[in-house]
């Protein structure tokens, strides 16, 4: 049978006309039978998004200040949806219950969550869907994570009698029925879950973009859109910032075999970008699929004669990042040496510390410790039958006058991460989307 889930994210329900085209895009697909909404997000470049206002007046309510006022605002967010769509809805009684959970402190999680709740609501009277509260069929356990045999039992029971439904995004229910949401993008996972437990031909993620990018927009102008990407492709890119998808609304449909399209609520024509196990297709005319990086990490330099041949020595000196609760990124070594890359964050204020340990605990002749450090990740499957591949980002960082500080690969050749100084990082952005992409 030919399901299709569809999410859609806040940008693209953020007010009535942008439910009027989500509707025209239900309904131009017949199977397009379960629909996960976010909470409304911004209609315009300083407007708020409705969970950021929930956030704050929650915070308020807690402290004991009068939040009327912000949650009239909230309110009115949705009552003016209601109106400009012209359905019968009374969300009165709705609000009155959320009300008395903020002064009740029924948490965070659950002010949060009353924004895809609302927000289901009012779209499934629109499109005369039945709505479905997601704190009846997703669950997580005692210890707050995320229960995926329970949820996908209750799901598929639930919505085997249901032909059509929505179901707010974000949130679930602990055992003691309190909500306990996602993290931040979370509706994404919401709607991999459910595809999965109505075994879906494709999950769609309707968002404010067409589809994911080869590079930032922000650093490149008018990065070309990538047409199929795998998923190990995708968990490498989304690990190094590259947004669009919640990486963890991969593992659901990665497990079950479901594509997932990526698409724009803004252009229903655009292709967007599928999301597969395996491409089959044609190869794409890029070696590679996409570039992303971040900044913030810092580089422990370690040197001592036949490090090599010293049985343990990588353990002694990685027990000293776990007794300080530092997880490292990368760990390129070589024959007296040896790397370690974290994040500047978790070892910011440990630095004298973590020097001194890791000598004492290794006899290390040099330690040296090194901050500003940028990581680029080149990715793409069509680097396992490219031969020159790193030779071309080498010979683009060289000619842009860029010094690589650090080189490794991952055992699949599925990706190439170099580091850079952090002042260099878009320059170096752009110096490979130039040689791989524009000239092409």
């Amino acid at each position: 049978m030919n399901i299709k889930v569809v999410k859609f994210g806040g940008s693209s329900l953020a007010d009535a006309e942008h439910f009027r085209k989500v509707k025209e895009i239900i309904t131009a697909d017949c199977s397009r039978r379960y629909v996960i909404p976010s909470a409304p997000g911004k209609r315009f470049d300083d407007d708020i998004k409705v969970t950021d206002m929930l956030y704050e007046c929650y915070d308020i309510a807690s402290n004991g200040g009068d939040f009327d006022e912000h949650f009239t605002r909230i309110a009115s967010r949705y009552e003016q949806i209601i109106d400009d769509l012209g359905i019968e809805l009374n969300l009165g009684d709705e609000f009155a219950i959320i009300k008395k959970g903020f002064i009740g402190g029924a948490g965070r999680d659950f002010a949060a969550s009353r924004g895809e709740y609302l927000n289901g609501i009012v779209l499934a009277k629109f499109l005369g869907y039945e709505f479905v509260d997601s704190a009846r069929v997703i669950f997580f356990d005692d210890k707050g994570d995320f229960d995926s045999e329970r949820t996908n039992d209750a799901l598929a029971n639930v919505l085997e009698s249901v032909e059509r439904a929505v179901i707010p995004g974000f949130y679930g229910a602990m055992p003691n029925d309190t909500i306990k949401t996602f993290s931040r993008g979370g509706s994404d996972v919401t709607g991999s879950i459910v595809a999965r437990a109505v075994k879906a031909s494709m999950y769609e993620n309707w968002t404010d973009v067409s589809g994911f990018l080869v590079a930032d927009p922000r650093i490149i102008d008018n990065p070309k859109v990538i047409t199929c990407i795998t998923y190990r492709e995708l968990r490498e890119l989304s690990y190094m910032g590259a947004g669009v998808l919640h990486e963890d609304a991969i593992f659901p449909v990665r497990s079950a075999g479901i594509p997932i399209n990526i698409k724009n609520t803004n252009d229903v024509d655009a292709p967007g970008t599928m999301i597969v196990a395996e491409a089959h297709d044609k190869p794409s005319k890029y070696i590679i699929t996409g570039i992303a990086g971040k900044k913030g990490f810092t580089i422990i330099n370690i040197e001592k004669d036949m490090m090599n041949a010293e049985l343990g020595f990588g353990r002694r000196a990685l027990s000293v990042l776990e007794k300080n609760k530092i997880s490292f990124e990368h760990l390129p070594s070589g024959i007296d040496t040896m790397c370690i890359i974290v994040s500047t964050e978790d070892i910011s204020g440990k630095e004298e510390k973590i020097r001194n340990e890791i000598i004492r605990e290794t006899g290390a002749e040099y330690v040296r410790i090194e901050k500003g450090l940028a990581l680029l990740a080149i990715v793409g499957r069509g680097m396992r039958s490219t031969r020159g591949t790193a030779a071309r980002i080498f010979a683009a960082l060289a000619h842009a006058n860029i010094n690589v500080r650090m080189i490794d690969q991952g055992s699949s050749e599925l990706n190439i991460i170099v580091g850079v100084e952090e002042e260099c990082f878009e320059r170096a952005i752009k110096a490979i989307y130039d040689i791989f992409i524009l000239c092409l």
